[in-house]
């Protein structure tokens, strides 16, 4: 079941971001990997910049998060992440399916790593097409709060309607 997350979820969230993102380190830049991953710090901030975290229940617990983001005109979806054990099992696709069901805006954006080619394979399955290099750097800065440093080692994503 795909239920929109509360506050009481704070630290689940935290716990499910930081367990599925032991797999970009190592493959994500050094300087760019933090232990752990996503801070209470840093989460509060995307919470209180608007990103809204759905999750996926199973049996009474939270085995993955995914969140959404309106920032002008466009969706960006953010922080999609399924605890390692339950990876595999199709949970990714449901929250990704739900959150492009909201339809909050006609533009539908999806940042990720360069090197992340499990991430980057997952939103081409569902219909995102990589912008080019010129593209990625204008969506980066226009949409996304991160240093320049992530926009060279990033790439975005959109939704192909």
């Amino acid at each position: 079941m795909i239920s929109e997350l509360s506050a009481s979820d704070f630290n689940r969230i935290l716990e499910i971001v930081n367990d599925a993102a032991e797999a970009y380190k190592g493959v994500i830049p050094d300087d760019r990997w933090h232990d752990p991953y996503m801070s209470e710090d840093e989460l509060r901030e995307e919470i209180d910049s608007g990103v809204r975290f759905y999750g996926w229940i199973e049996n009474g617990s939270l085995m993955g998060v995914m969140g959404v983001q309106t920032v002008k005109d466009a969706t960006l979806i953010r922080h999609a992440y399924v605890l390692t054990r339950h990876q595999r099992r199709g949970i990714g696709s449901k929250l990704l399916e739900h959150l492009i069901g909201l339809e909050e805006t006609p533009k539908l954006l999806v940042g990720t790593w360069k090197d992340a080619v499990w991430a980057i394979s997952f939103y081409e399955k569902h219909a995102f097409r990589l912008m080019s290099s010129e593209e990625k750097d204008r969506l980066l800065r226009e949409y996304w709060d991160i240093p320049e440093r992530q926009i060279e080692t990033s790439l975005v994503l959109k939704l192909e309607t």
